[in-house]
């Protein structure tokens, strides 16, 4: 169990960047998106992986993933500890933004056009506390959905180094 809160914990990462890139959007920040330095940060936040393609089966594929941010979204916003982050921004974005780097992880027919982690959560004063009560969430959605334990694990590895990117705040 220990294994997957630190993994989930790493996954959390990847689901502050939905929130937070729409939040940047929103307040015009995100326009430097549209250089190639930022393209290619933009791919190493959805780094495909071929070897993960069996298990995004295991999440159901694209609607699997569609439906696993649905209830991801409502955890998100019904628990008080996250609901700040998410109660302001675009969260039909958001859940489609995730869906779409989940799937580019797990080797899916999908395309990341997100911003990169740093660029998303650059202002957000995102605190360890914060972080872990996401994840905390999303391994209810996970856990709601029969992921299989080893995929989730699978995925969250795949997220863990971005996580530097997500906790600014002390």
């Amino acid at each position: 169990m220990k294994n997957a809160f630190v993994y989930a914990g790493l996954l959390a990462s990847a689901l502050f960047l939905g929130a937070s890139a729409h939040a940047q959007q929103a307040s015009g920040s995100m326009q430097a998106m549209q250089d190639s330095s930022n393209a290619k940060a933009m791919a190493a936040s959805a780094p495909r992986d071929p070897a993960l393609k069996p298990y995004f089966a295991d999440f159901g594929g694209k609607a699997g993933l569609k439906a696993l941010m649905e209830d991801f979204m409502a955890n998100l916003m019904a628990d008080p500890r996250t609901q700040p982050f998410f109660a302001h921004v675009d969260r039909t974005r958001i859940k489609h933004e995730l869906v779409d780097q989940f799937c580019v992880i797990l080797d899916g027919p999908c395309t990341y056009t997100g911003a990169s982690m740093a660029q998303a959560h650059r202002g957000l004063g995102i605190k360890r506390a914060d972080f872990n009560a996401l994840v905390e969430d999303l391994q209810k959605a996970m856990n709601k959905h029969n992921i299989p334990f080893r995929a989730q694990n699978k995925l969250l590895a795949k997220l863990a180094p971005m996580h530097r990117d997500i906790v600014t705040k002390q």
